[in-house]
């Protein structure tokens, strides 16, 4: 009878075990499920891709598959666009996002983790740009004085023999398009909000060198990078410039003019010039898009084997069509332009999973000049470079253009 009763005792705690077990399973299963609710389709394509963000990387040093946590300018694009969402919406959990990977980058004593200004290196400034509205939203100095350690890397930043920033301390005299993104939205902010303005004619003369030496004077594009120098190998004899016109590249020194125009005073003399950049690469792009609206890898090159349409530089030029058009820079015409692009960016490279939750197809992978081993910046090497889906670039330069075309 005590073993029957003792038998009996024993199945049932382990029937409550399993069931406790299984319980909790099924809990926590329904707790990530609501973490991951299924996007309504009802939503703007912004918000769409902000909340697919959110889903696919909890933190946002974990774009572009990154393994710990990083001070870079990839989350620093992306992060832009999530404030810029936060400033139309209102919706808190954007500007959360925002705070939370700059909180964990920093310590207590308003110091970037693993940042060290003798690497000079110019992408460093771009998450910077994070800073000035979490600072004037929290009062939490050491925002601000990140904020003025990073214009400090700028005054001490090597440069060329004609005053351009060096990309890098390990590329010396190298400027490299994507520069003038990283650092001179920074500088303009900088400068306008802090130091009177007093860096603007320096701002406009990075500009200005690209204008000189980086457009190329048959296609009016702009190569990736230039070498005052002319002796790395990757630099032309003559002009010094990189062999390739890559798409990004145009899409980068696009949205560093319409970005750095937000805050360069409409009443200083190179304002207009800054505008008149922005018309003459603008008009040079439109001529060299797909049929369908889209642009290539290697920009000047459509009928290249192996070319393709590559969704962040359409990305960004899309972005700064429309956001030149909203600011009044460039002609409503190229308003309407973005809008027929954008539609063929959706057909192109945007998936929608059975969550709702937005991927874009095919972004090209990071590339850079020089280095080892040595990357020879050929027309080659750029369409060489493996894609993948959800490339921390190709998401936000979509988002970008998502908020700026209201869609």
């Amino acid at each position: 009878m005590r073993k029957s009763l003792s038998a009996k005792f024993n199945f049932l705690k382990a029937t409550l075990i399993l069931l406790l077990f299984f319980g909790s399973k099924i809990n926590a299963q329904n707790q990530a499920d609501s973490e991951n609710t299924v996007i309504s389709y009802d939503l703007k394509w912004s918000e769409r891709t902000a909340l697919s963000i959110l889903n696919e990387y909890p933190n946002a040093w974990q774009l572009d598959g990154n393994d710990r946590p990083k001070w870079d300018y990839k989350m620093g694009f992306v992060l832009s666009g999530f404030e810029k969402l936060y400033q139309k919406t209102n919706d808190k959990k954007y500007q959360k996002y925002i705070k939370d990977y700059v909180d964990g980058m920093i310590d207590s004593t308003g110091n970037i983790k693993k940042y060290d200004i003798k690497e000079y290196n110019i992408d460093y400034l771009n998450p910077g740009k994070l800073l000035f509205n979490l600072y004037d939203e929290t009062k939490d100095s050491r925002y601000l004085q990140i904020i003025g350690k990073l214009r400090n890397q700028l005054e001490s930043q090597p440069r060329t023999p004609s005053g351009g920033f060096w990309h890098k301390q390990i590329y010396p005299n190298q400027m490299w398009i994507d520069g003038l993104y990283m650092a001179e939205p920074f500088y303009t902010q900088f400068t306008v909000k802090y130091e009177k303005g007093k860096s603007l004619d320096d701002i406009a003369k990075q500009f200005e060198i690209v204008q000189n030496h980086f457009v190329d004077k048959k296609t009016g594009l702009v190569y990736q990078a230039w070498d005052e120098s002319k002796e790395i190998a990757w630099a032309d004899k003559q002009t010094g410039t990189s062999p390739t016109i890559w798409g990004r590249g145009i899409g980068w020194y696009m949205v560093a003019l319409v970005e750095t125009l937000d805050y360069f005073p409409k009443s200083h003399p190179k304002y207009k010039v800054l505008v008149s950049y922005l018309e003459q690469i603008s008009k040079s792009v439109n001529q060299y898009k797909s049929e369908s609206g889209l642009w290539y890898q290697v920009a000047d090159k459509p009928e290249l084997y192996a070319n393709y349409v590559e969704p962040s530089a359409s990305g960004m030029i899309i972005y700064a069509f429309a956001k030149g058009a909203n600011k009044g820079y460039l002609s409503s015409s190229y308003k309407t332009t973005a809008k027929k692009s954008f539609e063929s960016f959706v057909k192109e490279f945007v998936k929608v999973d059975k969550k709702g939750e937005i991927n874009i197809l095919n972004v090209s992978s990071n590339v850079g000049l020089g280095g080892k081993p040595f990357r020879d910046g050929t027309n080659n090497y750029y369409l060489s470079s493996k894609t993948k889906e959800n490339g921390a670039i190709g998401l936000g330069a979509f988002l970008l253009a998502a908020i700026e075309l209201e869609k």
